[in-house]
């Protein structure tokens, strides 16, 4: 079974509204927070256990020293912390730090709560159904060749 290149089109050119819609929510709930959505982003996947730097960075697909920078300043805040790998003294992991967990849940829980109103109109089965396609799309897409490069992008959801 094949997608027609109309659909195919049609639907890049959903994704990209919706990236853009994303981004305009989350910029908008972000106002008088000292985290960004970059910041925000990393939080996430430290979130999900220690993990070494370079492979943040081939997650979040930005270059080591963006995620420096971004490690850095969640370090300043006391989100984040660094040690050295056992494994490879030249290599770091980071991890939450108990205020970082907090942190995370916050912002977690705004975004939920920010979602469920701006889906009040939805129902269950519609928001359901959405979030079914929505990871069979993502699956997909994580077996292109670009994704494969960049490595697992697996949540606890």
């Amino acid at each position: 079974m094949s997608v027609a290149p109309d659909t195919a089109a049609d639907l890049v050119y959903q994704i990209f509204d919706l990236q853009r819609a994303v981004r305009c929510v989350a910029a908008a709930s972000l106002r008088g927070q000292e985290t960004g959505v970059a910041l925000q982003g990393v939080l996430r996947f430290v979130g999900e256990g220690e993990t070494r730097a370079t492979r943040l960075a081939e997650r979040l697909g930005v270059s080591a020293p963006v995620l420096s920078r971004h490690i850095a300043e969640l370090e300043e805040q006391g989100y984040v912390i660094r040690r050295q790998d056992p494994d490879d003294g030249r290599a770091q992991l980071v991890a939450l730090t108990a205020e970082g967990a907090e942190k995370l849940r916050h912002i977690e829980e705004q975004r939920t709560a920010a979602l469920q109103d701006y889906l009040r109109e939805w129902s269950q089965e519609d928001a359901e159904d959405t979030a079914k396609t929505l990871k069979k799309l993502t699956e997909s897409l994580k077996h292109s060749a670009r994704a494969k490069a960049a490595g697992p992008t697996t949540t606890n959801h």
